[in-house]
């Protein structure tokens, strides 16, 4: 038990602070990546016997560790930004014809999504298609369909939807 345990600190002393800045280089945080390399060798030392390759073991959790660190931040940022996005389409003054609003309101979500972003929050289609996880294609489609949409519903009563 007692070789184990000098073997594991010898590991350490060997392995960590290098470990640490590999994964500094890839995270450009030094807190996260000292919390990283801790957690590869707590990861190691709960399968300690049965690693045999425990250089390559830590390399490879930090990896899984750092990739998920990164998807924590994607999400993070998506999340942001939809928050932003909604504030802004709050924040934008009433339509002066009800009418527009409910029929927009109306629309299925699939059409009413883009062309609340796009006609409301003033975001370009770009923004639209990646808030809402579609192709650019795709949000200029639904908001071609929504148009026609509304412009079937409204009648004569409109000068010009575009």
């Amino acid at each position: 038990m007692r070789s184990q345990e000098r073997a594991a600190s010898e590991l350490f002393a060997a392995l960590y602070p290098r470990l640490a800045g590999w994964v500094r280089k890839l995270v450009d945080d030094d807190g996260t990546a000292h919390e990283i390399a801790a957690e590869a060798f707590t990861r190691l030392w709960a399968r300690w016997t049965k690693v045999e390759e425990p250089s390559g073991f830590l390399y490879v959790t930090a990896a899984n560790l750092v990739r998920d660190h990164w998807r924590k931040l994607e999400r993070e940022r998506r999340a942001l930004r939809r928050v932003k996005t909604e504030e802004a389409v709050k924040q934008q003054p009433e339509a002066a014809d009800p009418t527009v609003r409910m029929l927009v309101q109306s629309l299925p979500e699939r059409l009413r999504d883009p062309a609340l972003l796009y006609y409301y929050a003033d975001l370009p289609v770009r923004e639209v298609a990646a808030l809402l996880g579609r192709r650019e294609g795709t949000v200029k489609a639904d908001l071609h369909a929504a148009r026609e949409l509304l412009r079937a519903k409204l009648g004569g009563n409109h000068d010009r939807i575009s």
